[in-house]
């Protein structure tokens, strides 16, 4: 799951989109706490929609991550 948080400004009186947060919410065994924050890192850069946003908007993750009882 994930929520995403958009910051809108005006531009010359047109609504634009200048900053995007999103927290990814990760709920798995303890174990795989390490691989999760591992791929955290680099998951962006190999997303069609982020890297095709990127030049125009700041876009910021952060991983919340919920161990689950093994």
């Amino acid at each position: 799951m994930s929520e995403a948080i958009g910051e809108v400004e005006l531009d010359d009186n047109v609504l634009v989109i200048r900053r995007i947060h999103v927290v990814l919410k990760l709920k798995a065994p303890a174990s795989h706490r390490e691989t999760a924050t591992r791929v955290h890192g680099f998951f962006a850069d190999r997303c069609p929609v982020y890297r095709t946003l990127k030049p125009a908007i700041a876009i910021t993750t952060e991983l919340e991550f919920e161990a689950l009882n093994s």
